[in-house]
């Protein structure tokens, strides 16, 4: 079992920035990969970015190409996606989740965090 906690949303205006964290309860995310999905409100979840966490090996989603960035911090265990020039279409419930296999399905991650809001608005 694996606990996941989102931290580091919140209410931005357009352009702005955030920076969410994810944290693994009592280890380590080693042999994980960490992905970063959304919920916008009446959508369906999508796949934002992942990263390996002993490769860095990364992948994102085309709509955030350029704007966000996924990242690695080894001394706080943490995953952390840094978004930029945001929009108010990336308002959504920003969730973690860890998987053994490096993909954008959902499906094969194993375990999830309950989320953190993010709201672009002007």
């Amino acid at each position: 079992q694996v606990q996941l906690v989102e931290s580091g949303g919140g209410s931005v205006q357009p352009g702005g920035s955030l920076r969410l964290s994810c944290a693994a309860s009592g280890r380590t995310f080693s042999g994980y990969v960490v992905g970063w999905f959304r919920r916008a409100p009446g959508k369906e979840r999508e796949f934002v970015s992942v990263i390996s966490w002993s490769a860095g090996s990364t992948h994102y989603v085309e709509g955030v190409k350029g704007r966000f960035t996924i990242s690695r911090d080894f001394a706080k265990n943490t995953v952390d996606l840094q978004m930029n020039s945001l929009k108010p279409e990336d308002t959504a419930i920003y969730i973690c989740a860890v998987a053994r296999i490096f993909s954008i399905r959902d499906s094969v991650y194993d375990f999830w965090g309950q989320g953190t809001q993010v709201t672009v608005s002007s």
